[in-house]
């Protein structure tokens, strides 16, 4: 049956971890059409992943399976799930993987790692189930207690990707774990403080204070990040030539410098804070 499965990993590119989940999914589903989202993300770095992931899974098509293994835990017993949602199907370890993706609907936020009850935690029109993975029947017959990606996930998804029922992996689940989201602090006199919660691979700085905060601003924004002040949004890379303050793809305020990386000018963290004032 040809599906769409994508894969992210902090596996890296120079061993063969992600190509022995190829493997897998491919001797079950040899039509599958198996697309890298990221093999990249820092060791055991769930933030990080959930963020990438909350950027990129809404642009495929609803059917897509999405596989994501950043799994610090892995060998313990903390729950392997799938997730249905209405624009795709996810095949992860409860660990936060999915809070990116899940945070719009919420009904209310997430200021500590806790497990949000899947009938109660969201808003009453979004559809979402989740069942824990405990059926062995779809499990590699021998499983490495260190390789879950390959013996466990990868062979559900390739099952899943094949049309097999939700319900078949194992039992429902009555919650999903998410992760506290930085989010900005207004103050009262309009300002904002937020965070550097991601930096690209050209060392731009992706911030927590949204889009729709931004064009909430009555005059041009004054932006404080490493002791840089920059004002104004830009539309474009091109508008400048030193830093600059514009709204990215992400729909988030990014902070970059053309021709260069705002990361490496700024010796920015993620952490750091970026404050936004009128």
């Amino acid at each position: 049956m040809r599906s769409i499965i994508t894969l992210t990993s902090d596996f890296g590119l120079h061993d063969g971890y992600v190509a022995a989940m190829k493997g897998v999914i491919l001797s079950i589903n040899p039509e599958a059409v198996l697309i890298d989202i990221c093999h990249t993300i820092e060791p055991q770095n769930i933030h990080q992943a959930a963020f990438i992931l909350g950027t990129t899974a809404r642009y495929f098509p609803s059917d897509t399976v999405h596989l994501i293994v950043v799994d610090p835990d892995v060998g313990t017993e903390r729950p392997a799930i799938v997730v249905k949602a209405p624009f795709g199907y996810f095949v992860t370890p409860d660990n936060g993987s999915l809070s990116y993706v899940l945070q719009p609907y919420l009904v209310e936020p997430v200021f500590v790692n806790k497990p949000v009850p899947v009938s109660e935690g969201f808003k009453s029109d979004f559809a979402l189930e989740v069942v824990k993975i405990t059926s062995t029947k779809f499990w590699k017959t021998s499983v490495s207690s260190t390789f879950h990606g390959r013996d466990i996930f990868a062979p559900v998804a390739a099952a899943l990707s094949m049309g097999e029922r939700l319900e078949n992996f194992g039992e429902w689940a009555n919650t999903v774990e998410m992760l506290p989201l930085a989010r900005p602090e207004k103050h009262s006199d309009g300002s904002l403080t937020g965070n550097i919660i991601h930096i690209d691979g050209f060392g731009n700085l992706i911030t927590s204070i949204s889009a729709d905060e931004i064009r909430l601003s009555r005059k041009p924004p004054v932006i404080r990040v490493g002791g840089e002040v920059i004002k104004g949004i830009s539309r474009t890379y091109a508008d400048g030539s030193g830093l600059l303050a514009y709204t990215g793809s992400s729909g988030y305020l990014e902070i970059a410098v053309r021709g260069g990386s705002a990361s490496s000018m700024l010796n920015a963290r993620v952490g750091d804070r970026v404050e936004l004032s009128t």
